[in-house]
């Protein structure tokens, strides 16, 4: 009256819900399942097994079932399958497909075990799409002329004890002028509205107005008693520019005079004294190795026509404004070309590097300096004419 065991039932591992009272005993392993949709019987004579295939693979190495040519002669082995689900160690593998399924890992051929295979390269497809992205737009502009009628050399810039003051210090530097116009000193001054300058000591020095006359590679020093004694401040201050105030420890104001631009009686004093043209150099005072005071430019700034300017250098815009192109000279034509002068510069980084045609190419290709490789912000083309004067 117990419960009865059959075959049938341990072959198709039906289970109840509640466990029996006592486990049955262990049977053989169960074979290979069928490949759906045929199915066997055990009433119908089994077909005979086809010519095994020259290899199998499995992915499974630690499957308890034999070898391929041990197979069981009343069931034919599986097809083989594109694809083999692994679910770690002690598992079988059988066919299965992975449409739908995204938790199933597919089969490779270095895939030897039943751990996951290593996904193969991504495709030329997709790389390809990744490297043609369309570079940003770069903004072309034309740079618009502007003359300097007085120009400081910065790189002269010195320091000079007063003799007559031992105590005192006096601003030397060279300058270009084309018109006659006077020279400012300003030390700790503050920029305020049209480019006009406000000293914060005026106890400690009273800026003098100092006139010159126009020419070239003129030596320029402060009259003797018109210094200032810089022991009155700090080191650090005279190092450094507030920049919350925009002050600087020592402004130079180069000024022309505008009566050049008429030479009728009736041009009066008030339009004279709206429109000046000036340039102002920024600088800082620093004490190196406790000796002497150098001067080290920060900034300049051009005043013409009420409109400011603030200066920065072109770098490689002397080669090619110096005499015209000259074929022979390697430094003037363009950097990618190699055959054209070079006449557009590269904006932040201020590289005049390149001809107006190829930096049309280059801006639709790339956005970067061919100099330094800096992002490029914008692009001015430079047209230099010597004969202007």
């Amino acid at each position: 009256m117990g419960l009865s065991w059959s075959g049938r039932r341990r072959q198709n591992n039906h289970y109840h819900q509640y466990p029996p009272p006592l486990p049955p005993p262990p049977g053989p392993p169960p074979p290979p399942p069928p490949p759906p949709p045929h199915y066997y019987s055990s009433d119908s004579p089994p077909l005979p097994p086809p010519a095994p295939p020259h290899s199998y693979v499995y992915a499974n190495t630690s499957t308890p079932y034999p070898a391929p040519h041990n197979l069981y002669s009343s069931h034919p082995p599986p097809p083989a399958h594109a694809h083999y689900y692994s679910c770690g160690y002690g598992a079988s593998n059988f066919g299965n497909s992975m449409t739908g399924r995204v938790n199933y890992h597919p089969y490779y051929a270095n895939q030897a075990s039943g751990w996951p295979g290593i996904r193969p390269p991504m495709g030329q497809q997709q790389q390809q799409q990744q490297l043609t992205t369309p570079p940003p737009y770069v903004e072309h502009q034309n740079a618009k002329k502007v003359r300097n009628d007085v120009n400081v050399h910065k790189h002269t810039l010195r320091l000079e004890v007063d003799e007559q003051n031992p105590d005192q210090h006096l601003v030397s530097f060279v300058f270009d002028a084309l018109f006659d116009g006077s020279i400012t000193i300003f030390y700790f001054a503050k920029e305020e509205p049209n480019c006009k300058f406000v000293p914060l000591y005026p106890d400690a020095h009273m800026p003098v107005k100092i006139p010159f006359q126009k020419g070239l590679a003129q030596k320029f020093r402060q009259p003797s008693g018109t210094g200032i004694d810089l022991g009155f401040f700090e080191l650090d201050d005279l190092a450094k520019p507030s920049r919350e105030e925009d002050v600087f420890p020592l402004v130079i104001s180069a000024e022309t005079s505008l009566s050049r631009h008429s030479v009728d009686e009736h041009v009066s004093e008030t339009a004279k004294d709206t429109s000046p043209h000036m340039q102002i150099t920024q600088a800082v005072l620093e004490k190196n190795n406790g000796k002497i005071f150098e001067v080290r430019v920060i900034r300049q700034i051009l005043w013409i026509d009420e409109v400011r300017y603030e200066l920065r250098e072109l770098y490689g815009i002397g080669s090619s404004a110096v005499e015209g192109f000259d074929d022979n000279d390697p430094g003037k034509e363009c950097v990618i070309c190699m055959t054209e002068p070079k006449d557009t510069a590269v904006l932040p980084c201020r590289h005049m590097c390149m001809c107006r045609e190829c930096a049309n190419e280059l801006r639709l290709q790339s956005n970067k300096c061919p100099i330094c490789r800096q992002p490029i912000e914008e692009l001015i083309e430079i047209k230099i004419n010597n004969g202007d004067g």
